[in-house]
């Protein structure tokens, strides 16, 4: 298949290199003037992998949408919207788009392909998510990991799994599109609180934060309309160990250096996310605890202490 991916940081260029890997024509597309672009267009590396020949580079979006039978995307959730004015000038019918990110638009606590249909004709482009574990960091050393790609519409979703399934990903059918990007969202403002947890020396609350974390992404999930059961599988509960543990989770580094009082400059979604759930559990009449804590961690300049103690006394709860 042809494929172009849009965005050129850490996953995205993990993608293009995957997608390549297994036999497809892939063409990388980034803004002329971003370092990351630069440094594969000039170099074919960056800090993670290298890109053989087979993949082509280009900042000519035109180019990139024309050619492309899919689409994927990878960038900054919060930028989607601004991305997709310039994208939706260029004729998306029969395209397949294939969201590889992560977020909730936090001005309109939108989904991100809600996002998208905001731009394109359902009957003329179909909208997909691939969601799920990994790293490239691991991927890239041959390491296996399981993933999920979601749609409402059945076809694409069984066509893009028999198409970019391999020894190295194996996918899974989601079966609720809007649990999967509930879920893969949420899991990094999880993580943000998970580094917290590292920061102050208090690791040993991971296991209730992985168990009370799930319980209320749950119920966010079930009064947004989908399954609540999402929130115990790949999509969040599964992308766990890769986000509340692994040293290369920028969530849980961006919680564990702000506990700390120092700054970490790479992109942590879970920032803007946790303020967009926030919106949504208020929105939605939701209890999230624990998102409640993060947003007000980063966005109220609140006590980590003040906010530790309300969770401990917190009224008795049946655990499910």
């Amino acid at each position: 298949m042809k494929v172009s991916v849009l965005g050129c940081g850490r996953w995205g260029s993990c993608i293009a290199w995957y997608l390549d890997k297994i036999g497809h024509e892939v063409m990388t597309c980034g803004l002329a003037d971003a370092p990351e672009f630069i440094q594969l267009r000039d170099h074919r590396k960056n800090d993670y992998l290298s890109f053989p020949e087979s993949i082509q580079i280009s900042s000519d979006l035109g180019a990139a949408i024309a050619r492309a039978e899919v689409i994927v995307i990878s960038i900054s959730s919060q930028h989607l919207r601004s991305y997709f004015e310039d994208i939706s000038k260029h004729d998306l019918n029969g395209k397949i788009i294939v969201l590889c990110m992560k977020g909730v638009e936090v001005t309109t606590g939108k989904r991100l392909s809600q996002v998208v249909r905001d731009f394109t004709d359902p009957e003329k482009t179909l909208v997909a998510v691939w969601v799920g574990p990994g790293h490239p960091q691991d991927y890239v050393k041959g390491i296996p990991n399981c993933m999920v790609i979601d749609s409402d519409d059945r076809e694409v979703k069984e066509m893009l799994v028999r198409e970019f399934n391999s020894e190295l990903i194996r996918f899974y059918l989601g079966k609720d599109l809007i649990g999967s990007e509930i879920g893969a969202a949420a899991k990094n403002v999880i993580g943000i609180a998970a580094g917290v947890l590292d920061g102050l020396g208090y690791t040993s609350l991971k296991g209730a934060l992985m168990a009370r974390g799930t319980q209320e992404i749950s119920r966010l999930i079930k009064a947004l309309g989908g399954n609540p059961m999402s929130a115990f599988g790949l999509c969040h509960l599964g992308d766990y160990e890769a986000t509340l543990f692994s040293p290369w989770s920028h969530n849980r580094k961006y919680g564990e250096q702000f506990v700390k009082g120092e700054r970490f400059g790479k992109l942590a979604e879970g920032v803007m996310t946790s303020k967009a759930l926030y919106r949504l559990g208020e929105e939605y009449n939701v209890e999230l605890p624990i998102v409640q804590g993060v947003y007000e961690l980063l966005f109220e300049d609140a006590d980590i202490n003040s906010i530790l103690k309300r969770l401990f006394e917190r009224s008795v709860k049946e655990e499910f």
